[in-house]
């Protein structure tokens, strides 16, 4: 498992994206910048929560981990103001299963915030707005479109109004069908190449000199080193339980060929056993009839 060094990951690396938005002097900043620029509008008390996990409603239900789920920015429905949830989910993925499965992994984020979105007796009216907001290095539909917004909609009527408050925004970065501004193909170029020749205009050169901090800050090396760490044992744990699987699936090969091998063993001395009976009675008989007196 090699190490890459921290000055070479990129805003789509898990660690960097979450590191920018937890860090004091850059995640308030930089949780405004990327906003902005996925929305085009100012965002107003927010509040970050960087790796938010929601673990699962007990030991036999699957939780989920949110990269950064960020709350705050009302929404007003007939006079309400509603808080909305946005969840940024930068995603780098080769598994084709896992990229089949990208619709119900959606789902499964929408499902999870919902359930923890309403307190016991409130309103479903109270429903916080939930954009779930993936970020790919991979175009999970195959149109190339470099911006897809996911609804739901009733089929016998697509232009009937059917806001339940649920919208998934994927932008893939290679994508190159479909209309965005100039600024947000920049901020996705530069997502995948975060670096000083990428920061070509004055938002991204704002991110850059954050990126720059955050790179150079002692602690978040230091966390940088603990997280490899950690991945390296779980890798290596995840390597010698392969291997013991492959030992156990050995030895369980290895007795199921003993046990069919002995069985084998055991018909054939059985019928061994039959034929030597069987020659018996057949000398018993030709004895007896040799032994039979003439007429």
């Amino acid at each position: 498992m090699q190490k890459r060094k921290l000055e070479e990951l990129s805003l789509m690396d898990d660690f960097l994206f979450n590191a920018m938005l937890t860090h004091l002097e850059t995640g308030e900043k930089f949780t405004n910048k990327i906003l902005k620029l996925l929305f085009n509008r100012e965002f107003k008390n927010l509040k970050v929560s960087a790796q938010k996990v929601y673990a699962g409603m007990n030991t036999d239900l699957r939780g989920a981990r949110l990269d950064v789920c960020i709350e705050g920015d009302c929404v007003s429905i007939e006079g309400d103001e509603i808080p909305s949830v946005y969840d940024v989910e930068p995603d780098q993925n080769n598994k084709a299963k896992d990229i089949a499965a990208f619709p119900r992994r959606s789902r499964f984020y929408h499902a999870i915030i919902d359930s923890r979105s309403l307190k016991s007796g409130e309103d479903f009216g109270k429903l916080k707005q939930v954009y779930v907001i993936f970020i790919c290095n991979y175009d999970p539909f195959g149109y190339d479109r470099v911006l897809y917004t996911i609804k739901n909609r009733c089929l016998e009527e697509p232009e009937m109004n059917y806001d339940d408050g649920a919208e998934t925004i994927v932008l893939y970065t290679k994508g190159t069908k479909g209309t965005i501004s100039e600024e947000l193909r920049q901020f996705l170029n530069y997502m995948e190449n975060t670096d000083q020749n990428n920061a070509v205009n004055e938002d991204l050169k704002d991110i850059q000199k954050m990126v720059d901090v955050v790179k150079r800050d002692g602690e978040v090396s230091l966390q940088y080193m603990k997280s490899f760490e950690h991945d390296q044992l779980m890798y290596a744990q995840g390597e010698a339980a392969g291997r013991e699987d492959g030992l156990r699936a050995g030895r369980l090969a290895e007795i199921k060929n003993t046990e069919r091998e002995k069985k084998r063993a055991d018909i054939a001395e059985s019928r061994a056993d039959m034929a030597q009976s069987r020659i018996k009675e057949l000398e018993a008989e030709l004895k007896k009839y040799r032994e039979k007196p003439t007429a």
